[in-house]
């Protein structure tokens, strides 16, 4: 188990539906597919400095391929992209594209959605979501892509399947120095499978590269503007690419959102109040004193890390996949009953339900496979993060964690430690840059009780972004995630301001 991800609900429980094929070649079919909008109408903004054989390449929509493949109109291709930007005309790598055309005779352009993650597959997830933006769909192609690192764009996978399940084993929370070694151990360890799997990829999948990826997706796309939904993880994203290309920005979503100004420390003192505040609410709602409940799950965690539980597999629940059991409902308020369920049975002796809930959040099936979205979530955050504390260093921390959090501040407390323990390429940046002067507005969604994003973060956002740039909505909800969560409020802000262009006031509030 790794850090909890930034990325939505919706996502936080997909199995990866969809393989994707197609590749870089001709298509007449694009250029039937025409836009009306002012936005697009124009020649795209063109990147500076790149080759023709990048910014001139045609896409070869082709019908999705593979076990999963979406049904329907789903069409997929390969855009290249530079292996290293800053030597653009180098070697390349593939990233695979997915697209639906917009349904209606108004169309705007492309709308590229980013899930989060970081790690998060758009071309496997974004099928399943459009149900979701039906209404932005009757105007834009909806379009998504797996991000370098992850999925069908040169995914990486750290470890096998046998090695991720005795890594289990391993104690997340060291209550000794023998522990402690194992636990470093083993984070160095997955380290240097990453470096084997990804060989020189490993150094070139900062969200700083991705977010260059994306302005040349859009240009070939043939979009003048920028229009993005990014969620989660996804803001981050958007911000970054806010600011390397502002004058390229559209219309922009940013939702669940990420605080910039916050290092690796600062995001797990987040993420600690955040699943605390969560977990506090969602005892609220079952009558429970929060102070007193999560006491109770607290010692709960306790005796699990001294004795696992049994399950009905045959497997053990550790403290680990015991937290990350009570983690993933805390995603969406609709889940908060299948963590009463999975609680009592715990408490009862039982951890076959907090397994199932961890297993599903660790992408593993029936037959003991797992998905690698955590591998490539974790080669992108230590690749951005510069950043990277000691375990003593952390551990002089542990009493401010558990402060915020009784029940996940000492785990989230070393994962910080461990996260990119001796990881062998360097970060980039402490934090992110997002301010954005002279790009149009930016819509950026906060939700209150957002477990994974604290709602601080979309504040820090706004502001980082700058004054006139940063449009702050707010929506007094639980769930990770605004848009589709249940407010019509939410809903009709961001369709207006996608649709129509219409900025909703700063500082709304939807309750």
């Amino acid at each position: 188990m790794s850090r909890f991800a930034w990325w939505t609900a919706a996502v936080a429980a997909a199995v990866l539906l969809t393989g994707c094929g197609g590749s870089s070649g001709a298509s007449d079919d694009d250029a039937k597919h025409g836009s009306d909008d002012a936005f697009s109408a124009s020649a795209p903004a063109t990147s500076s400095g790149l080759p023709s054989s990048l910014t001139s390449q045609k896409l070869d929509w082709g019908r999705c391929t593979g076990a999963s493949a979406p049904s329907g109109d789903w069409q997929c291709a390969t855009v290249k992209v530079p292996l290293d930007w800053s030597k653009p005309g180098g070697e390349t790598i593939g990233v695979a594209l997915i697209r639906s055309k917009a349904t209606g005779d108004s169309r705007i352009g492309s709308l590229l959605f980013n899930f989060g993650g970081p790690g998060g597959s758009g071309v496997s997830i974004l099928p399943s979501y459009a149900n979701v933006v039906s209404k932005l769909h009757e105007r834009y192609d909806l379009v998504s892509w797996d991000p370098r690192g992850v999925g069908a764009s040169e995914g990486i996978r750290c470890r096998s399947d046998k090695a991720i399940q005795a890594a289990e084993t391993v104690d997340t929370t060291p209550d000794d120095s023998a522990e402690e070694t194992a636990y470093l151990r083993d984070a160095a360890d997955f380290g240097k499978g990453c470096a084997k799997a990804a060989g020189k990829l490993l150094a070139h999948v900062s969200t700083t590269d991705t977010a260059r990826d994306m302005d040349l997706i859009r240009e070939v796309l043939g979009d003048r503007k920028m229009h993005y939904f990014g969620i989660s993880y996804g803001t981050e994203l958007g911000g970054v690419y806010a600011h390397l290309f502002p004058t390229h920005i559209g219309r922009s979503v940013l939702d669940a959102v990420v605080d910039p100004t916050a290092d690796s420390v600062g995001h797990a003192k987040n993420q600690t109040l955040g699943f605390q505040r969560a977990l506090d609410d969602y005892l609220k709602s079952t009558g429970q004193d929060p102070k007193q409940g999560s006491r109770e799950i607290a010692d709960l965690m306790k005796r699990i890390d001294a004795k696992p539980l049994p399950t009905s597999s045959g497997r053990k629940l550790t403290q680990s996949l015991a937290l990350t059991g009570i983690v993933l409902p805390l995603y969406s308020k609709d889940s908060w009953p299948a963590l009463t369920i999975a609680l009592q049975s715990a408490q009862s002796g039982d951890g076959s339900e907090l397994l199932r809930l961890a297993d599903s959040y660790n992408e593993r099936d029936a037959s003991g496979r797992y998905g690698t979205t955590t591998h490539s979530q974790r080669v992108i955050s230590c690749l951005d993060d510069k950043q990277r504390p000691t375990a003593q260093q952390m551990k002089k921390l542990l009493p401010e964690f558990e402060k915020i959090s009784p029940v996940f501040g000492d785990f989230l407390g070393w994962d910080t430690a461990g996260w990119c323990h001796d990881w062998p390429v360097a970060g980039e940046f402490d934090h992110p840059e997002v301010s954005a002067p002279g790009a149009a507005p930016v819509l950026v969604v906060g939700n209150t009780g957002d477990p994974a994003t604290p709602y601080e973060g979309a504040q820090k956002m706004a502001d980082g972004l700058g004054k006139g740039v940063g449009v702050l909505l707010t929506w007094k909800g639980e769930g990770h995630g605004a848009y589709g969560s249940g407010s019509d409020c939410v809903d009709s802000a961001v369709n207006a301001y996608l649709l129509n262009g219409t900025v909703p006031a700063e500082g709304k509030v939807c309750s």
